[in-house]
Formats: structure tokens, C-alpha cells, sequence
């Protein structure tokens, strides 16, 4: 068992009150004496069975591949703006320190928004197919 030593004045820990009084006198409590919460009883951690499943459809996965795809464009722009930003205002500085950090920031915006238009772009592309793959599977089903 591992103690642990919290301030209290009291040899014995209270039952109702989960508070502890900071004093100056240290005593050691066990694991076996600290309070366990019953999180088991709990009826909102009970799973519920859903009433309704939600599964893929053609025509959802078709409406989160436009979403994502205009989100793409939408963020290819906004990475094409700010990269012509970056490149005709050019750091004004003649401390070395400053280039660097501000070189290094640069990089670092340039690469999030890179990294985010090419998430948005693989997404739009995945749930493209999805929606190609299960139209396909519709199809050999009612075949």
C-alpha cells in the first residue's frame, strides 16, 4: 500500500465530508482509507441502446465529400493568400534572432495550413469513394 501524507487534524478521515483542513501536522493515509466514489451506481454510464442506427449512405457520403471539398478550396486559398502575404512583405529586421523566429513562425503557418488543406482534400477524395463503393454494393444487391 502506498501512503500518503495530507495535513489533517484528525486521526480519522470524515465520512460525509470529502474536504480535508489544512494544518501544520502531517499523518499518514493509506489507499485503503481514502474515500471511493461508487461511479457504477451511476444511471447516466449506463449504455442505452440505440433506437436508431446511423449507418453510411451514397447521399451522405456524397454531401461530406462537397463539405470537405469546399472546405479544401476555401483553405487552399486561404494558404495561397497568406503565402503571397509572407512572400512580398519580407522580414525588416537586423537582428538574427528575429529572422529566425520569424522565419520559423512563417514555416510554421504556412505548414499547418498546408497539413489542413491536404486533410481536407483526402477526406473529400475517401468519403468520395465510399459513397462510389456502397452505390456499387446497392446495386449488386438488388441485382
Amino acid at each position: 500500500m502506498t501512503n500518503y501524507l495530507f495535513p489533517i487534524t484528525n486521526s480519522q478521515l470524515p465520512t460525509t465530508n470529502y474536504q480535508l483542513p489544512i494544518t501544520n501536522s502531517l499523518l499518514p493515509i493509506t489507499n485503503s482509507q481514502l474515500p471511493i466514489p461508487n461511479f457504477m451506481s451511476d444511471p447516466n454510464l449506463i449504455e442505452q441502446p440505440e433506437t436508431q442506427k446511423n449507418t453510411a449512405t451514397p447521399l451522405r457520403c456524397l454531401i461530406g465529400s462537397i463539405i470537405s471539398g469546399g472546405l479544401t478550396i476555401a483553405s487552399y486559398s486561404l494558404l495561397n493568400a497568406i503565402a503571397i502575404s509572407f512572400a512580398t512583405n519580407p522580414i525588416h529586421s537586423q537582428n538574427q534572432l528575429t529572422i529566425r523566429i520569424s522565419s520559423a513562425v512563417r514555416t510554421l503557418v504556412i505548414g499547418v495550413f498546408t497539413l489542413g488543406t491536404g486533410v481536407f482534400a483526402i477526406v473529400a477524395l475517401g468519403l468520395f469513394a465510399l459513397g462510389i463503393q456502397l452505390l456499387l454494393q446497392q446495386f449488386k444487391q438488388k441485382s
